[in-house]
């Protein structure tokens, strides 16, 4: 068969709000009948989008499990598919639900009751690229000369991706979020999250649980917020947004040519903007205040701000799959190993080894083994000199930068997974379980599936792209 169509979905959890979408894929061989079959996907349809709802807590630090196993039924059925339609999709908790108690034991019940997914509970930097994708920033760069720049701003992070020529060049994570302080509708803070308190006392505001807010000064806040983290983006190393960031800060910013604001505030950005009390917290939080100062604090700076494609839903909309069947002709296998799922890919860029692991490492599960799979794309020209250095430069710095794990697996878009995977089990000293396979070309953020071996001498691989809907 030549073209099929596939189901997938996307559900995202997130510190305020929870969504799903499910899209209808179409799949088309773009092989010759004569070649390994490679099959692309050329259409998205989008079937169903859930409305926005309240992310169900038990408290502060839990998530309602049996509350979102219930959304997730009658969203099923709404959506008029089953279990057994699913065929691919992604599971992504985000923001500060993330670091909830029993976060793991949602993303794994959602998984149990949603079908075969790319099951990944996003740290900050995954959920960049999957916003940074989804809002359109990614495919933008492509057709740009400069970094475009995604900050996705949810209930408790704003995700800030970096793009250039279409790929993510950088990431960081801001406690910026309409959540981190809570109102009553009389202006009463009944709550202010712990990882803002610093950035507060910094700049003077001295909020506590029961005040009082005018309109004015909370405004004021979300313009100041909203300031230090531009700043911070632009490049300012002494600003008190530093004491926002999440992650570790960049040594040094990537110069920005044009912004895109995604996210449930970034949904905000361009509606009637707050002019009292009553209009600011209809959401019971700073929200929409925070969307309405942006722009208003965007404007001194010399970046271009964009119109994403999607805003609310950019970080699942369009999650999905290209499945691909494609077996190497030459590989290296250790017996056993096989089958593997849900293994994350990186890229090696510039041909920096360690640079490569080490973005790898701040992405995917620090605990999983093997925590992914590198990808080396295409070479010029294959020599034996150039496998035995790539070999050696491989294990030297996935054996110290990933000691807990004594598998390792490589994919080649060369014919050399033979030769390469003998050589880094030569200089593994027999410590390592090595998996090399070749013929295959994929990317940073895609997943795969590894089935088990065909004749010794072929392995059925499924790759799981996360597609993103294009407006």
């Amino acid at each position: 068969m030549d073209e099929q169509w596939i189901t997938s979905v996307g559900i995202d959890l997130g510190t305020s709000t929870m969504k799903l979408i499910v899209s209808r894929l179409r799949l088309a061989r773009k092989s010759s009948s004569l070649g390994l079959p490679r099959y692309e996907i050329v259409e998205r349809l989008l079937h169903y989008v859930s409305e926005v709802c309240s992310t169900p807590l038990l408290s502060e630090q839990e998530i309602d499990v049996v509350h979102v196993s219930r959304w997730l039924q009658e969203e099923y059925r709404k959506a008029e598919v089953t279990l057994s339609d699913i065929k691919s999709g992604a599971v992504i908790i985000t923001g500060e639900t993330a670091t909830k108690q029993n976060a793991r034991q949602v993303l794994h019940s959602l998984a149990d009751k949603a079908g075969d997914f790319v099951v990944a509970t996003a740290g900050a930097d995954l959920e960049s690229l999957l916003s940074g994708k989804g809002s359109g920033a990614s495919q933008r760069s492509l057709q740009s000369r400069g970094v475009v720049c995604n900050v996705d701003i949810g209930g408790g992070t704003a995700n800030a991706s970096f793009f250039q020529r279409g790929r993510m060049i950088a990431t960081v994570t801001f406690h910026v979020g309409g959540k981190l302080i809570r109102l009553r509708p009389s202006g009463e803070v009944v709550y202010i999250s712990a990882a803002i308190r610093p950035w507060l006392l910094a700049n003077g505001y001295l909020l506590e649980i029961g005040q009082m807010l005018s309109f004015e000064y909370t405004r004021e806040i979300a313009k100041q917020l909203n300031r230090s983290m531009l700043e911070v983006l632009s490049g300012d190393q002494q600003s008190s947004g530093r004491l926002l960031i999440v992650n570790e800060a960049l040594p040094e910013m990537p110069h920005i040519d044009e912004m895109m604001i995604s996210g449930g505030v970034g949904s905000m950005i361009d509606v009637v903007q707050p002019k009292s009390l009553a209009e600011m917290v209809v959401y019971d939080d700073i929200g929409p205040i925070l969307a309405g100062t942006l722009r208003e604090e965007a404007h001194p700076f010399t970046f271009r701000l964009v119109r994403p494609e999607h805003t609310a839903r950019a970080t699942v909309i369009g999650a999905g799959m290209q499945s691909t069947e494609i077996s190497g002709a030459t590989i290296h296998l250790a017996s056993g190993v096989l089958p593997m799922k849900n293994i994350p890919v990186i890229r090696l860029e510039d041909d920096d080894i360690k640079k490569t692991i080490e973005f790898g490492l701040q992405v995917y599960d620090l605990d999983a083994c093997p925590p992914f799979a590198l990808f080396i794309p295409l070479m010029k020209v294959v020599t034996y000199e150039n496998i035995r250095r790539l070999s050696e430069s491989i294990m030297t710095n996935y054996r110290q930068l990933v000691p807990q794990c004594r598998t390792l697996v490589v994919v080649c878009e060369n014919d050399m997974g033979k030769a390469l995977g003998q050589a880094l089990q030569l200089r593994s000293s027999g410590e390592m379980t090595i998996l090399c396979i070749d013929q295959l070309k994929v990317d940073f953020g895609d997943y795969l599936d590894l089935g088990e071996p065909i004749r010794d001498t072929m392995i059925p691989v499924v790759v799981k792209t996360l597609a993103f809907q294009s407006g």
